[in-house]
């Protein structure tokens, strides 16, 4: 045999509430305290194309150097920035319009998520790695400030 059970109650009225501190704090601020306790290899620029955090771990599979001293460094170009190479054999460097096809520059660029791989010459070696980057925009009041991009290595 069937049960009904009836419950009233009043009706919820929200009560207004002043502004917690967090509600102040920029998304790019937020995600970057987050990239720099990430466990997985991540980063954000903004949209300069500096960095502004990076995890150890990215810090370690991109060979940037340690995440303090990268912040504000250009992620392409200069001293300590990342040396993209393309696919071939020889390895050469990548031209303005392949490196703006890169997912953290095309997430800002595009305002979408991006992925694609990334052959990355390490500094002072000859080795390389690729990685497969997924990047996505950070937005702010309804436009784009910084990307964050998550990077996976290849092993083959």
């Amino acid at each position: 045999m069937a049960h009904v059970e009836l419950s009233l109650s009043g009706a919820f009225v929200p009560q207004a509430r002043t502004p917690d501190e967090s509600e102040f704090v920029s998304n790019i601020d937020r995600w970057a305290a987050t990239v720099w306790q990430a466990v997985e290899p991540c980063l954000v620029i903004d949209v300069g194309y500096s960095i502004v955090a990076v995890s150890p771990s990215a810090s370690d599979l991109l060979g940037l150097g340690k995440g303090a001293e990268v912040v504000g460094r250009p992620l392409l170009g200069g001293e300590g920035a990342l040396r993209l190479i393309d696919f071939t054999a020889g390895g050469g460097d990548l031209t303005e319009q392949e490196i703006e096809k890169i997912p953290p520059r095309l997430a800002l660029t595009s305002e979408r998520l991006a992925r694609g791989l990334m052959r990355i010459q390490q500094p002072n070696e000859e080795r390389h790695v690729t990685v497969d980057a997924i990047a996505t925009p950070i937005l702010e009041n309804g436009r784009v400030v910084a990307s964050l991009t998550f990077f996976s290595a290849i092993r083959y």
